[in-house]
């Protein structure tokens, strides 16, 4: 797409690439044409599922670009329609997006990855939140990793910005699997081929309802959806998809999704 976002389309599979050497840091414009890309994948019918990758192998990504900000980009510039990174701000991705991390995720770069819904993780992989060591906040890391891991540990990686490894980020529920540098890009799209082959309206109703289940109880989630009072619920509920999967059981086949 860019000399900065490269993007490869198989099937119903887009792979997104981050490539700034030498860090993979996000500028203000790099920031904004992801977000371009993960709306254009959002908005796609034919798209089911995405992969974040970056380029290299010692960064996935170092987060804000500093020299970018000594140069003029303010931090709480333009990060374009999907905020920092394009995803983490993006409204109604109902889509499963699956970051390939290889490398450093540094700071933002961290957040970047805290925001796809499954991490794979290189055996070289390391994880940090340097911002306390700068004096500022890690925001998004502050809203999301409390309700991610153990409040202790979330806090113990806020509060000193120490390393944490692929081994223990496995540990404790971030990362879904680790595997060797030279595979893990095979296991991504294995993943990715996974989910591409299944119901995408169910997709979409998990997504949402998920979204929307961290700032509710679970009783007002719950008559929300026997209500079908989530877009994607209610589509889910009047498919032809949600019929098929109840014909496919009872054939004893495996079902056909057509996303309608």
């Amino acid at each position: 797409m860019t000399d900065v976002i490269k993007t490869r389309r198989d099937g119903a599979i887009l792979e997104v690439t981050l490539d700034r050497p030498k860090a993979n840091a996000i500028d203000l414009a790099t920031s904004r044409i992801l977000g371009e890309t993960f709306k254009a994948f959002r908005d796609d019918p034919e798209l089911r599922v995405a992969i974040l990758r970056s380029a290299g192998e010692r960064f996935f990504s170092a987060g804000w670009d500093l020299k970018a900000a000594a140069g003029g980009d303010a931090v709480d510039g333009d990060y374009g329609v999907g905020g920092f990174g394009g995803l983490q701000e993006l409204r109604d991705l109902n889509k499963p997006v699956i970051a390939a991390v290889a490398g450093m995720a540094v700071g933002g770069g961290f957040e970047l990855a805290l925001s796809a819904d499954l991490i794979f993780a290189s055996e070289e992989a390391s994880f940090a939140l340097p911002e306390i060591r700068a004096g500022t906040l890690a925001d998004a890391a502050t809203c999301k990793l409390p309700k991610r891991m153990p409040y202790h540990v979330a806090m113990d990686l806020l509060l000193t910005g120490r390393w944490m490894s692929a081994e223990e980020a496995q540990r404790w529920g971030l990362v879904k699997e680790i595997v060797p540098g030279a595979e893990l890009m095979d296991c991504t799209w294995d993943c990715a081929r996974l989910l591409a082959s299944g119901p995408p309206l169910v997709y979409a109703a998990i997504k949402e309802v998920a979204r929307a289940a961290e700032a509710a109880t679970f009783q007002d989630a719950m008559n929300r959806i026997t209500k079908r009072q989530f877009p994607t619920v209610d589509r889910l509920y009047d498919s032809e998809d949600h019929e098929e999967g109840a014909r496919a059981f009872a054939e004893k086949r495996d079902p056909v999704w057509k996303g309608r």
